[in-house]
């Protein structure tokens, strides 16, 4: 079976783009949905039992959107500190995923910066693309 979503902490963080929710909820019994399409109206795959929860980050946004970023990430971050399966995604998985993966790493301990944690999310999934004001944002939050 070809998985088009990743592991970015084994078989407990997963991410990928709006298309995948489905297969991580049904394959990898993902109990946390972290939407972060600001254009979104409703679950990618609304199932009973999974928690859904919206951080509208706007993927061409001009401007960083740190202190959504940092929401989006401590979302992430709380589920799985909670012990439970948490997924997350944009509409494609490139972008905003990319960034929150980043961060995430970072926060979690997995990485030490940006730099490593780029490497580190872009060997797991490599269709990450960082654009310019996601990077400003995480450089807000990350390079203190």
């Amino acid at each position: 079976m070809m998985k088009n979503y990743q592991a970015l902490v084994e078989d407990k963080i997963f991410f990928g783009g709006a298309s995948d929710v489905e297969d991580m909820v049904k394959n990898e019994n993902v109990e946390f949905i972290v939407d972060l399409r600001g254009e979104a109206t409703e679950c990618a795959y609304p199932a009973n039992g999974v928690g859904w929860l919206q951080v509208p980050l706007g993927d061409n946004a001009e401007d960083p959107q740190d202190q959504l970023f940092q929401q989006a990430i401590n979302h992430v971050v709380e589920a799985y500190k909670s012990g439970k399966k948490v997924g997350f995604h944009c509409d494609g998985g490139k972008g905003r995923t990319g960034a929150v993966a980043i961060g995430t790493l970072i926060t979690l301990g997995k990485s030490e910066n940006i730099e490593d944690a780029e490497s580190l999310s872009k060997s797991i999934r490599p269709v990450i693309n960082i654009r310019q004001p996601q990077r400003e944002a995480l450089e807000k939050l990350f390079n203190k």
